[in-house]
């Protein structure tokens, strides 16, 4: 029988996903990359793949759970998977996409998305002359390759810059890249996280960002803010927790519509993506600022209770779906 084989690192975030298969009677199989399938009887590039679709919920930040490689892995398994014609959701682009920020934003730019002002830089002083060449403060400090919000700082001068590089407790990017970025400065305390799937909109997320930048909307994701609003920007809490404010952290916008939609279609179609969450921020003038793509998304379910909808359960049937030609050809076969 053919199968949804979901390519994760994260049993926790693609727990839901499977309830919502089981639910819908979907055949499926878990591939985490980090200690199912390979890692237990390694990898043939030379096999062949079993039937099915493929779905791939890599994620950047797959260092912070302790799988480190699983990314890279996953690299080399999806062009394998492709090589044999398989039906590859989030594909090996995607992938490319989901680890490297400045990959984002120079896709984005090339699709007529508008990002914030970024440059790349590898050791301290390329840092520090990055953020000279910036010319404006404040400024965020990310890395290149992160996830759920880690590593990200706001800074407020180039000393405090140097402090940070100086700083023995600073983490490196994993990929040794510095983004030094321009700080989008908020019209509300929010950004809006869209949510596509299958290629198409499905629906649009308001994040209250009054608290920092916690943005993943998983419901496992818990992690306390800092003290210091002015540097809470790499916390990831799910949205359940009390923040001291009367306002939801996540809240489903009905009837949302933006031209900007009609362009992230295409963005995605573009690069291999068919499962996305992309967030923006719009400015004081009312300008949006596209600022990441996440290939593996995640729903907020209290939002999503409230708003009578379910991304899992959408996910689901897109699969099935997909699944159904592809079993019919394995019957006529």
């Amino acid at each position: 029988m053919s199968k949804i084989h979901v390519i994760h690192e994260n049993d926790a975030w693609t727990d839901p996903l499977i309830a919502a298969l089981e639910a819908r009677n979907l055949p499926y199989a878990s591939w985490h990359m980090a200690e199912d399938r390979f890692a237990a009887e390694g990898f043939d590039p030379t096999g062949t793949p079993p039937e099915g679709i493929f779905y791939s919920r890599m994620s950047a930040s797959a260092h912070t759970r302790g799988n480190r490689f699983a990314p890279e892995f996953t690299a080399s398994v999806l062009p394998w998977l492709e090589a044999h014609g398989r039906r590859v959701i989030n594909n090996s682009r995607a992938l490319n996409l989901e680890v490297s920020k400045l990959a984002q934003y120079a896709a984005l730019e090339a699709a007529g998305i508008r990002t914030p002002r970024t440059l790349g830089a590898v050791g301290r002083e390329a840092t520090l002359q990055a953020a000279r060449r910036l010319g404006e403060t404040p400024f965020i400090l990310k890395p290149n390759r992160g996830g759920t919000g880690a590593g990200v700082q706001l800074v407020n001068s180039l000393d405090e810059l140097a402090a940070i590089l100086d700083n023995p407790a600073t983490e490196a990017p994993l990929d040794g890249t510095w983004l030094v970025q321009q700080y989008i400065r908020a019209a509300e305390p929010a950004i809006t996280r869209c949510e596509l799937i299958g290629g198409k909109f499905f629906y649009a997320v308001r994040v209250d960002t009054s608290k920092g930048f916690d943005l993943c909307p998983a419901d496992v994701c818990e992690i306390p803010a800092e003290d210091d609003d002015s540097q809470a920007f790499g916390f990831c809490p799910a949205g359940e927790a009390d923040s001291g404010s009367s306002q939801e952290k996540f809240q489903i916008i009905e009837g949302f519509h933006d031209p900007i939609l009609e362009r992230y279609a295409a963005f995605i179609a573009a690069n291999g993506i068919e499962v996305s969450g992309i967030e923006f921020i719009r400015n004081e003038a009312g300008e949006i600022f596209t600022y990441d793509v996440n290939t593996n998304t995640n729903y907020n379910a209290r939002a999503e209770e409230k708003a009578g909808l379910s991304g899992m359960d959408e996910l689901a049937r897109f699969l099935g779906r997909e699944l159904e030609p592809c079993e019919s050809r394995r019957k006529a076969a």
